[in-house]
């Protein structure tokens, strides 16, 4: 009889409930390896429970750098407990307790970590608020560069050699993968951090109205301009202006932008006189400039100004290493804005890792949000997943890696087939020939599924 089956529990049983612990359990052995985590690491760190398993803790520090300040070599020195307040890599703030366990030789021979973030400890109620909660949502953090993939920490390299000089520079990718973020990143890693950082969306300022907004306009320059603005330029003076989706920008205004990106210069409209810009230029689009170029849409001098440098970001289905920490960071940073924390069971987290993400990060910011929001369980489960991941996903969802038990393997069957029967067939009735059941059982899975049928 196993020690566990001593206190009435198998090591199934016994692992199952302290994957279900509020806090953070990390076990060690003498040599730095972690011997075991239970699932509540995964988020903060954005690794899953199996990737952390056996992971040396020195790559954990120095090449995932998952917390700011390691407790645990002077725990193995000293030989005694200790407690810190760290921050982790997805931007959670924790408390870590390390206790060593000593062999008869007084050696350390496992090192035990119980780890608790404030905001998750937040929504545990007390006694008296259990009927009741009227605790203000905390406010969001600002966003950070999250990733593990070497895609993307190419990218990251060449943006911080970009940081370090003023020439323009020009972000390229596909919508929602991170250009806005990217050109953030720069500005804060640059000479001119301290300086203002300005947006200017190209596609959501009015043609007629783009050069006074951009370059601002002198008393009586037209009709309603009673007296003189400062354009985006000046406001941006001393720090960088951002050129969002520049490949929107009017033909009758790339010239005179053109002009101020090489000059360094410009004039308010209704204004004879130049006036100097200090700023560093940062252009994004989502579209093909070059092929633009050919066809005669952007200026061959314009674009070849703004790619001094060019940095392309990877999309998100590229870089698959993200996914995991994005999702955490995005359940940590979400449930902090709506005060509702949730977390993923390991099939649906299988799930949206093999959805091919059309919308990069913005697509998967926005899920999470939804789903944060909308699910009343802790626990986000396959059945909160909508129904255009299942259609869209790239490579079809194998129960057995997927599932955490043998019933959720037998829904995730059930339920891929159902839809695939409404897709094909359509109505229920149609859809309980296909399977060979009654059409009341039929319609009951397609609305346990909530599958949109001809029914």
């Amino acid at each position: 009889m196993g020690k566990t089956e001593h206190f009435g529990l198998d090591f199934e049983t016994f692992a199952r409930l302290i994957d279900n612990l509020h806090d953070e359990i990390i076990i060690y052995d003498n040599n730095y390896r972690m011997l075991y985590v239970n699932k509540a690491c995964e988020r903060h760190y954005g690794f899953t429970q199996q990737e952390m398993i056996n992971m040396p803790f020195w790559d954990v520090v120095s090449k995932h750098n998952s917390w700011d300040r390691p407790i645990l070599p002077l725990v193995y020195e000293k030989k005694l407990p200790a407690k810190q307040e760290q921050k982790t890599y997805l931007g959670l703030e924790v408390l870590t307790i390390a206790v060593p366990l000593l062999d008869n030789e007084q050696e350390v021979e496992y090192v035990l970590l119980s780890i608790r973030d404030n905001f998750h400890e937040g929504r545990i109620l007390h006694p008296e608020e259990l009927t009741a909660s009227n605790e203000d949502p905390a406010a969001a953090k600002p966003e950070d560069l999250i990733y593990r993939s070497s895609l993307m920490e190419q990218t990251v390299i060449a943006a911080r050699k970009v940081a370090s000089i003023s020439a323009p520079c020009l972000l390229l990718g596909e919508s929602g993968c991170g250009k806005s973020l990217l050109a953030k990143f720069i500005h804060a890693n640059s000479k001119r951090a301290e300086k203002p950082f300005v947006v200017v969306n190209c596609a959501a300022i009015p043609h007629e109205l783009f050069e006074s907004e951009l370059f601002g306009h002198v008393e009586g320059a037209f009709s309603g301009a009673t007296k003189a603005r400062g354009g985006l330029i000046a406001k941006a003076e001393g720090g960088t202006l951002f050129l969002d989706e520049i490949s929107e920008l009017p033909l009758s205004m790339q010239a005179k932008l053109l002009y101020a990106v090489q000059e360094l210069e410009y004039r308010p409209v209704g204004s004879s006189s130049p006036v100097k810009a200090d700023v560093r230029i940062l252009a994004a689009s989502n579209r093909n400039m070059e092929r633009m170029v050919e066809t005669g849409a952007f200026r061959q001098d314009l674009y070849f100004r703004l790619n001094v440098f060019d940095i392309v970001i990877p999309p998100l289905r590229d870089r698959q290493e993200d996914l995991i920490p994005l999702l955490h960071y995005f359940f940590n940073r979400y449930g902090k804005t709506h005060g509702k924390g949730k977390r993923l069971s390991s099939a649906a987290q299988n799930l949206l890792c093999q959805y091919s993400w059309p919308g990069n990060i913005r697509e998967l910011a926005h899920l999470v949000e939804r789903l944060v929001v909308t699910v009343e369980e802790e626990i986000i489960t396959m059945d909160h997943i909508p129904s255009s991941i299942y259609e869209t996903t790239a490579t079809p969802i194998s129960p057995l890696t997927s599932a955490e038990s043998l019933d959720d393997a037998l829904e995730t069957v059930e339920r891929q087939m159902i839809m695939d029967a409404v897709a094909k067939h359509g109505s229920s009735r149609k859809v309980a020939s296909a399977l060979k059941i009654s059409q009341s059982r039929a319609s009951r899975l397609i609305r346990k599924y909530q599958i949109k049928s001809n029914y």
